[in-house]
């Protein structure tokens, strides 16, 4: 049996005005979503244990099948393995975003979703003020610090704070003096800086400051064949879910011009699932358009974002599975939702359906939040999909 995990990051949501009380994935023209929904048995999943924070971090293990309460350790620790940093005993590891900050106010948590050309760029610039610290340069707006200590401050994502004052939500706690000093430095190094002063000039967003988070040490895993019998791979071009694979065992399948954004190469992501099910059990295979959207508020981008995934890649995977002459199997959600009014992640449970061989569908006709509340499976845990995909 061949197993195909796809998902879209942020898709859920919560009921607009402006949508006469509907979501994104209820308006949005899906058909291949939909008849997933009607050849397959739906629920909602529960991503996020109490007590954790609803990210993506969180939910992708749970989706992945690693129970967040006994393998989470902090966002960047799996970053770091995607980035091929290892971290020894006493290292812990921060995501380090350059963002916009301006008057006071979190503008931007991308920096206007800065090229990884100029980003590199900026990040070489400020090493010389961390002669003793790890920095790496990453992907766009995402890169990496290395400490000896920081572990225990409370740092909040930059995604969550979109247009509000950062003073309330800077580093607090143990060691937070650190890190509130290697912020401040970065600042006068990055607003003089030519890439930034290019950028004002085209009337895009400055990366002027940095911001620290998601912090952790590296975890202790098992390896995916280990705990489920099945060998597998990833794809996506968002570093977090390629450092799950690393410390899962997974394979992590390259694709061009994938990029984390509403232009990623759909086909290419698509093309390396499925050629990564000719020599895997499991394929898991991740777009992250609909949570930029969320994050910036753009309600039609998300809904583009959505209608994009159903079209160039849930409707061209149920044709590639359907020729390769195998038993097969779908799982489609989104990791966690990630509501348009708030601009960043919540809690609330996720709508799924499993289409595929010996799956009795349970009626229902449309994939969406509001429909799957009337699904076959009720609400689970979702760090048992994996073996639910498989049973």
């Amino acid at each position: 049996m061949k197993l195909m995990v796809i998902l879209g990051d942020g898709m859920a949501d919560l009921p607009l005005g402006e949508l006469q009380g509907k979501t994104p994935l209820k308006v949005a023209k899906k058909p291949n979503m939909d008849l997933l929904a009607r050849l397959g048995r739906s629920g909602l999943a529960l991503t996020v244990p109490d007590g954790f924070p609803p990210g993506s971090d969180v939910a992708n293990l749970s989706v992945v099948g690693y129970d967040p309460r006994r393998y989470y350790t902090g966002r960047a620790p799996l970053e770091a393995a995607s980035m091929g940093v290892h971290l020894g005993e006493s290292d812990i590891a921060f995501r380090c975003n350059l963002v916009t900050i301006e008057d006071g106010i979190m503008r931007d948590y991308s920096a206007g979703h800065i090229s990884t050309g100029e980003a590199s760029e900026l990040i070489e610039a400020i090493k010389p003020l961390m002669p003793n610290e790890r920095l790496y340069a990453g992907v766009s707006y995402r890169h990496l610090l290395v400490l000896q200590k920081g572990a225990g401050a409370v740092c909040t994502p930059p995604h969550d704070i979109s247009d509000q004052p950062v003073a309330d939500y800077l580093p607090q706690g143990e060691d937070a003096e650190v890190l509130l000093e290697l912020m401040e430095s970065a600042k006068s190094v990055l607003s003089g800086h030519p890439v930034n002063r290019k950028r004002i000039q085209e009337n895009k967003r400055p990366a002027n400051a940095i911001w620290l988070w998601g912090q952790g040490p590296g975890p202790s895993m098992p390896s995916f064949l280990s705990l489920y019998g099945l060998t597998g791979a990833m794809i996506s071009a968002v570093d977090l879910l390629r450092g799950i694979a690393v410390y899962a065992g997974l394979e992590v399948i390259e694709v061009p011009g994938a990029t984390g954004t509403i232009d990623t190469n759909y086909s290419g992501k698509v093309k390396g699932a499925l050629e990564a099910l000719s020599r895997h059990d499991f394929a898991y295979l991740h777009v992250e358009a609909p949570d930029e959207a969320s994050h910036e508020g753009d309600l039609e981008g998300k809904i583009r974002a959505i209608e994009l995934l159903d079209q160039m890649v849930v409707g061209p995977v149920i044709e590639g599975l359907e020729k390769s002459g195998e038993d097969w199997r779908i799982l489609l959600l989104p990791d966690h939702a990630t509501p348009i009014s708030i601009r960043t992640h919540s809690r609330d449970p996720v709508p799924f359906v499993i289409m595929g061989r010996g799956i009795e569908p349970d009626g229902l006709d449309r994939f969406d939040e509001q429909s799957a509340e009337q699904g076959g499976y009720g609400r689970v845990d979702a760090t048992a999909l994996v073996r639910m995909l498989a049973a």
